[in-house]
């Protein structure tokens, strides 16, 4: 079942440009902008990250006792992202972030040794403008929770947020590894047009409209998308679409935003890493000789209302999306599995923020998110459906929240912060496949969250946090649909005492700035897993098992001059284990031992405009995984990337040349185990491209 508004989306486009043309030239000039750059960045806002941040008495994440990291719309700018919008976290410390390469399947986001669903951005509360992103009980990604922000381009990106840990009362589910806040643009935005072309056949062309009349602001952003693949019979299209107004009134901000995304791919699959290494063969076959292949289209209407000029008052998001996404991943020669979501999601948050004094604030609130429609998963032979299935639901997936936080200073350079959650789950299963296992759940879980901050220096921060974070039942775990079989068929068991999944997470860092320009911050975690959901018999899954993960995180930066900025980071993984694995699995998650990231970031005047050269370097290693009969541990392939990036601007006019480098022949970041083995998907060992902008 789906909310069809697609013929809405199209009126809402048409007029987002009829309104652009009809705005007047509001937008700054760049070659004002060019000119007046701040000192160059290449790791965030410096006043964020700076020492005394976290003491301050303030909603923004840079106020929390935790790591966090920020990202601004510059730095994304800066950064290669080509055809997967998450590398866009490439230099956010101990993060791994990328896609499985086998198209517009999801965008994976592994943190603090968390990747049940890694691949795909579970455990990672990720939210747009205030939008949850999380997919529950998917389908058509990878289960339970995968982020898609396909949607997304770098121009629509005005900032993200990064906060490691459970420790913000302000998410809800997923919120175990940490959380992610992405925000669109708001009075910054520069109007411009641009072209990029690379290897493998990528061509792009976008435009970013930035007008306004009086007091209400327009954003238009509008992107197209195409590229092949080092890989046969692979390629990606996809067509990206933002409008959003805003309008001061009476003490807030009000915005309105439409967004609207369409893809189609098709996808080389997976091929056996010893298969590869013995030459059986090439790293541009095709797994099975059967292309992969999917569809995706989402509409969504965003509503949000803030304080303008303060921090105290009301806040208010409202949303509604339409979704209809449709993969078929090959399952064998000529085979696929075809998974289907059909459904629509609405919902919003209204909360208060109270100020006590100037010591202290209380933010209090309530969120409410409704998922409804079919999600299946169907066996195709030669591209025609079978009577088999593997799941067939349809899901009437109620969620609700009530959370306070508080913060209060009783002395200038201290902060107590303290939070809790309370979520309900109300669920309507209808499994078609096993009407047996149909049901009606009702859950419920409390998560608290306290922490502290402390500036005994003026140049040192120190914190500390113990906080819980939960992840939902899927509705395929609360009514299984057993193996591959027809609609209607007997049997099936519903899960309706199964419990949602709680972390408790100890954190303890760092922040400290031994002279102006140079800043060195660490965190070290340990979290705690008791109630793991997991498979016990067939159709039968419950919360037990305890796994643990422990590790710290370590980052530096330096600049040497307001035209020249380095960063280094180095995370660590101690311990990501299961503690009572099941017989014929292992005990050891497949999350990196090691993540290694450093990068310079050079502006210097050239000529009659501006050279700004950035260079990243990024490894992942140490990555364990079981195959074999019986399982037999071993390690991934390391993986290495450089990136380099060269922009020359000229008055209204930019040009960006770029190169991607993997050189390790085989590795990927794109791969998992099986008995059979480690399968990967290949990567291209060169990747070049350019892009030429126009501001206007």
């Amino acid at each position: 079942m789906s909310l069809s508004f697609c013929s809405y989306a199209r009126r809402a486009r048409a007029f987002a440009v009829t309104l652009a043309a009809a705005a007047p030239a509001a937008a700054q000039h760049a070659g004002d902008v060019i000119d007046t750059l701040a000192p160059i960045s290449v790791t965030s806002r410096p006043e964020e990250e700076a020492p005394g941040a976290r003491t301050a008495v303030t909603l923004e994440s840079a106020g929390l006792p935790a790591a966090r990291s920020f990202i601004t719309a510059a730095e994304v700018q800066s950064t290669n992202v080509g055809r997967d919008i998450s590398n866009v976290f490439r230099r956010v410390p101990g993060v791994v972030a990328n896609s499985i390469d086998q198209g517009d399947t999801g965008n994976g986001f592994k943190m603090r040794g968390f990747a049940t669903q890694g691949t795909h951005g579970a455990d990672t509360a990720v939210y747009v403008d205030g939008v949850p992103q999380n997919l529950p009980s998917s389908e058509a990604g990878a289960g339970h929770g995968p982020a898609f922000l396909e949607w997304l381009t770098p121009d629509m990106i005005g900032g993200i947020s990064v906060v490691k840990g459970p420790i913000s009362a302000l998410y809800g589910d997923q919120h175990r590894a940490g959380a992610v806040q992405i925000h669109t643009p708001w009075e910054d935005a520069v109007s411009n047009a641009s072209v990029t072309v690379e290897s493998y056949g990528g061509r792009r062309a976008s435009l970013v409209y930035a007008g306004g009349h009086d007091a209400l602001q327009s954003l238009f952003v509008a992107d197209v998308y195409r590229t092949d693949s080092n890989r046969k019979r692979a390629d990606n299209e996809r067509q990206n679409f933002l409008w959003k107004i805003w309008l001061p009134y009476e003490g807030g901000r009000y915005s309105l935003s439409v967004n609207h995304y369409h893809a189609r791919y098709h996808a080389a699959g997976f091929l056996l890493y010893s298969d590869l290494q013995a030459g059986a063969v090439d790293p541009s076959d095709v797994q099975y000789d059967t292309p992969a292949y999917g569809r995706n289209t989402q509409t969504g209407l965003v509503f949000n209302r803030s304080p303008l000029n303060a921090e105290e008052g009301w806040y208010a998001t409202f949303y509604l999306q339409d979704m209809k996404r449709r993969r078929a991943a090959t399952a064998a020669v000529n085979q696929h599995n075809v998974g289907v979501d059909d459904r629509y999601f609405m919902g919003g948050r209204l909360a208060h923020n109270i100020a006590l004094g100037e010591r202290g604030a209380l933010f209090v609130g309530a969120d409410l998110r409704r998922d409804k429609g079919d999600g299946y998963r169907r066996r195709y032979m030669n591209d025609v459906p079978t009577d088999n299935y593997l799941v067939n639901l349809n899901m009437d997936l109620v969620t609700y929240g009530l959370f306070a936080q508080g913060q209060y200073r009783p002395a200038d350079s201290l902060k107590l912060l303290a939070g809790v959650r309370y979520d309900a789950f109300h669920y309507d299963i209808d499994n078609r496949k096993l009407p047996a296992a149909s049901a009606r759940y009702h859950g419920s879980v409390v998560t608290p969250k306290f922490g502290l901050a402390w500036s005994p220096l003026r140049e040192l921060d120190l914190f500390a946090n113990v906080a819980e974070g939960f992840r939902s039942p899927a509705a395929q775990q609360i009514s299984p649909g057993g193996g591959l079989g027809p609609l209607g068929a007997p049997g099936g068991i519903a899960n309706t005492s199964i419990q949602p999944s709680k972390v408790r997470s100890y954190d303890v860092g760092f922040t400290v700035r031994p002279v102006p320009d140079w800043t060195l911050s660490g965190a070290a975690y340990y979290v705690q897993n008791e109630d793991e959901i997991v498979l016990t018999a067939p159709d039968t899954y419950s919360s037990v098992g305890e796994t643990t993960r422990k590790g710290f995180e370590l980052e530096t930066r330096y600049r040497v001059s307001p035209a020249f900025d380095i960063y280094a980071s180095y995370g660590r993984i101690l311990e990501a284990e299961i503690k009572n694995p099941l017989p014929g699995s292992g005990a050891r998650l497949s999350v990196p031992r090691d993540t290694l990231k450093a990068g310079v970031a050079y502006r210097t005047a050239l000529g009659p405009g501006h050279l700004t050269l950035h260079a990243d370097a990024f490894l992942t290693r140490r990555i364990p995984y079981y195959s074999g009969t019986p399982l037999r541990g071993q390690t991934m392939p390391s993986y290495t990337r450089y990136d380099l990036r060269a922009t020359y601007d000229y008055r209204d006019y930019q040009v960006s040349a770029y190169w991607v480098s993997q050189p390790h022949r085989y590795a990927s970041e794109a791969a998992y185990a099986t008995a059979a083995g480690l399968w990967i998907a290949p990567q291209p060992r060169h990747l070049v491209g350019l892009n030429l902008r126009r501001y206007f």
